[in-house]
């Protein structure tokens, strides 16, 4: 099949699927522990700004300036537009920058928010530094950390499942971040003396009802299984043939509204440390 790679469209896609995902205790400690507003939000790989929208459709955000950040300044351009409408109560400053280069001129924040973005930079290097964006005692969200487990079902061939998924971790610990960022959290956090106040999985279960997929759920898959393909499609120890075949069966099964897919996922909330730098 023809397939268009959207990205923006894919963020848009994925809103849903991380609504159902998050995680309900950790989300109800974040918003029951918030400063008093109005208070300095900052959230890194913002992407095209469904948590802002979700933060104050929730009603968790009333006032307060929201700085949010994204290398790629399509992404923030399409932020600005569908968050426009939340002026002048929440102040939204947008920046296409990367994460690194904004650490070094940023100020400190009441609130420090990565979603979907832990799992790929190198957290031994990066935590430290975002931790030290929060004035002492302010909160972090982090929330859709990988963790090790991707589910397609059903079953095309065991064997073939299996080395797929392994092969695609193996692409993301190679790269800046990590399949196992989840777990590696927790005693990354300690070890940057961050306290935990709340943890819970945040997995994504996306699957067919009677209607099909919810929403653009469907593109959403369509985009997983084109991101498996394009990491992989130049495995030396994969068959180019058996990925071929896999993933057009992939998208064969979403078209039919047959594939569930699954993928597990942590969320942590917690302060980081009272005493000052």
């Amino acid at each position: 099949m023809t397939f268009e790679m959207d990205f923006a469209r894919y963020l848009a896609a994925k809103k849903t699927v991380d609504d159902r995902a998050l995680n309900r205790n950790v989300w109800d400690v974040l918003a029951h522990t918030l400063p008093p507003q109005p208070l300095h939000a900052l959230e890194v790989g913002a992407g095209i700004g469904t948590m802002i929208e979700r933060l104050v459709e929730r009603g968790v955000l009333t006032r307060a300036h929201y700085t949010a950040i994204d290398a790629d300044a399509r992404n923030i351009d399409e932020l600005k537009r569908r968050c426009a409408k939340f002026t002048p109560t929440i102040q939204i400053d947008a920046h296409a920058i990367d994460v690194f280069d904004f650490i070094a001129q940023a100020p400190e924040y009441d609130l420090l928010i990565a979603n979907a973005f832990l799992d790929l930079v190198d957290l031994p290097r990066a935590l430290p530094k975002l931790l030290s964006l929060l004035k002492p005692g302010g909160l972090f969200y982090f929330t859709i950390n990988y963790d090790g487990a991707t589910i397609f079902e059903p079953v095309i061939d065991a064997e073939l499942d299996h080395a797929i998924e392994q092969l695609y971790h193996a692409t993301m610990d190679r790269r800046a971040g990590g399949s196992r960022t989840g777990r590696r959290l927790f005693q990354a956090l300690r070890g940057a003396n961050a306290e935990i106040s709340e943890a819970g999985s945040s997995d994504w279960v996306v699957f067919a009802g009677a209607q099909g997929y919810a929403h653009d759920e469907a593109y959403f898959l369509h985009f997983i299984i084109e991101t498996v393909r394009a990491a992989l499609e130049n495995e030396p120890t994969l068959a180019h043939d058996r990925l071929r075949d896999w993933v057009t069966q992939r998208h064969q099964q979403i078209d039919e509204g047959t594939l569930l897919y699954i993928a597990h996922q942590v969320d942590v909330v917690g302060k980081s440390s009272s005493a000052s730098a």
